[in-house]
């Protein structure tokens, strides 16, 4: 059975929400971009949980879609490992890396995929007024 770009990057953010990965985004491309469907955006606080993230998500979309990344860049030392799969681009950041590259920004009129999980990001929230 062949799954979908959204169904492997449901997988996906699954996996990452399973190692407490922070605001976690899914961006669909679809129509507006030539070389992914979906970008997979998620937060590490450190390199271990950031490996640890990425290990994840390879073992589950590997274990539940049944394929592998094209590639792979970023492990190591780095503060943003991104993981092509095709369709679908898997970005894993740390804080200080997704603050300065700001994908989300850069892809703005991209709509935002609700995943329903604890560490997802909804849309953005609507300045409010300040409560004392």
């Amino acid at each position: 059975m062949t799954m979908t770009s959204r169904e492997v990057a449901k997988v996906a953010a699954l996996a990452a929400d399973d190692k407490k990965a922070a605001d976690i985004l899914l961006l669909d491309l679809t129509g507006l971009s030539d070389v992914c469907d979906y970008f997979l955006i998620c937060t590490a606080q450190n390199n271990p949980q950031l490996d640890a993230i990425v290990d994840e998500v390879r073992q589950k979309v590997s274990a539940n879609c049944g394929i592998k990344p094209l590639s792979s860049e970023g492990r190591g030392t780095a503060s943003w490992v991104l993981i092509d799969y095709g369709s679908l681009v898997v970005h894993v950041f740390k804080p200080e890396a997704r603050d300065y590259f700001r994908l989300e920004r850069l892809w703005g009129e991209a709509p935002r995929v609700d995943l329903g999980l604890e560490g997802a990001l909804s849309e953005p929230a609507a300045p409010g007024p300040v409560a004392g």
